[in-house]
């Protein structure tokens, strides 16, 4: 496919890496020569400088061409314009990135006037990921597929946990009554596995499991990892991922603290969210953080603009004994670093993003295909979870899967069936109109055809 990238910041540019990667051709739009530059030394893209929300600018990009244009510049107004553009010289598919909560009210209606097809709104994305991880305090990551049936949740294997040291297939009989889940993949040293049943779990490892929701909290109520529920939270920085967050965590009971190192900005938040304590004052203080009741927090949310700060408080949180810590973090670079300290929940607004847009694209890109429904970026980007729901007359209907050929390097994790969730064995098949979910060691599958085939 043909698609333009408006915007080469951190979004954009990891959006052109992606859909690079996966071969399609792809022009970026920017007004800044210098990060043009940078692009087109590292990766195999046409750049154009100039304004994306320009019409003479985008015809020279061959706008008329794209099958999805994707504006992800720093300005919604800019991203706005540009796609209504794009769509007027001709482009098929236009994706906007708008941020501003004052537009979140009447985005249905601007989307239908301006003929945006996809509106992403990084923070609030990224704020539900949290209010999920608030909720299921025990996970680092959660994923939900099926609308809501089945859930992929992310831990990291303690010592004494009863799943370590036992090989999977013999785990039921070791301990009498833990819940069947389905171990989708393990991350160890950097690595990612797909297990088989003679796979044995070591302490350290990030495991992912997957099942419907009540059988997942049942798993956690099993391995002791359940029993914090949070009541108490301080957020860390005053930004739009904060607000969407703290609108969302508050009518559920949960007490918000807010510190915000801004006065005006404070006094604006103080205002807009009354339910909320929120404190001016510097975040990174250590002596501030006592004062406002650290140690008696249930959860700590570092949401900074600087990456830093966010991992410097929030090794501050975890070291005074906080039970939850979550961290934003953009650079995938410091994840593992993260990791190795102890901090497991990390959330990327851009990961969040890019991830939701690559979904879109994949499905466009699929053909006349069993085109995909949702996709998730698992540890660090080295893994994929997908979802696609089956077709009448695609080649493996009805046919066992130990009879299919699936490819190396994949996994039929669940298959969902009016409703019922299904962790498939070698005699079970799929029917038209199931929910699939597939966990995948590589990127770039739009089609569930790719996967499993007679």
């Amino acid at each position: 496919m043909r698609i333009l990238v408006v915007g080469d910041g951190k979004v954009g540019h990891t959006l052109a890496e992606s859909l690079a990667r996966e071969e399609h051709s792809v022009v970026i739009v920017d007004n800044n020569e210098e990060v043009l530059q940078r692009s087109e030394d590292v990766l195999d893209v046409m750049c154009v400088r100039g304004n994306g929300a320009n019409a003479q600018t985008l015809l020279e990009a061959q706008v008329d061409k794209a099958d999805i244009v994707i504006a992800a510049t720093t300005s919604d107004e800019t991203n706005m314009l540009c796609c209504l553009m794009a769509k007027r010289l001709g482009a098929k598919h236009a994706i906007a990135r708008i941020r501003d909560p004052e537009y979140n009210e009447s985005l249905n209606l601007l989307q239908h006037e301006l003929g945006i097809d996809l509106a992403i709104n990084p923070e609030r994305a990224t704020a539900l990921e949290i209010s999920r991880l608030l909720r299921f305090p025990f996970a680092n990551t959660i994923e939900s597929f099926a609308k809501g049936r089945v859930e992929l949740v992310e831990f990291r294997a303690q010592e004494n946990d009863v799943v370590v040291g036992t090989p999977l297939r013999e785990l039921s009989k070791k301990s009498h009554g833990i819940p069947q889940v389905l171990y989708a993949a393990v991350e160890r040293d950097g690595s990612v596995i797909i297990p088989n049943g003679d796979f044995v779990i070591h302490p350290g490892d990030r495991v992912h499991v997957a099942a419907d929701m009540v059988t997942i909290t049942a798993y956690f109520r099993f391995m002791g990892k359940n029993s914090l529920r949070i009541k108490n939270v301080m957020l860390l920085g005053g930004g739009r991922i904060s607000y969407y967050l703290a609108k969302m965590i508050a009518p559920m009971g949960i007490h918000v603290s807010l510190v915000e190192i801004n006065e005006k900005k404070a006094v604006a938040l103080s205002e807009a969210l009354p339910d909320v304590n929120v404190i001016y004052g510097d975040g990174t203080d250590q002596e501030l953080l006592e004062q406002e009741g650290l140690k008696q927090m249930d959860a700590f949310v570092t949401l900074c603009d600087r990456d830093e700060e966010n991992l410097m408080t929030g090794l501050y949180a975890v070291k005074q004994g906080v039970p939850k810590v979550i961290v934003k973090n953009n650079r995938v670079a410091y994840e593992e670093i993260i990791n190795a300290m102890g901090l497991d929940s990390i959330v990327s607004p851009k990961t969040i993003t890019c991830a939701n847009i690559l979904r879109y694209v994949r499905a466009r890109a699929g053909g006349h295909g069993t085109k995909v429904e949702k996709l998730y970026q698992l540890v660090n980007g080295k893994a994929e979870a997908l979802e696609f729901i089956a077709k009448a007359g695609d080649s493996y209907i009805g046919v066992p899967l130990k009879d299919l050929n699936i490819r190396k390097g994949t996994l039929v994790a669940v298959i969902v069936r009016k409703g019922k969730v299904i962790v498939p064995f070698g005699n079970d098949y799929i029917e038209a109109g199931d929910n699939v979910i597939i966990i995948a060691c590589e990127s770039g599958i739009s089609d569930l055809n790719e996967v499993i085939r007679k």
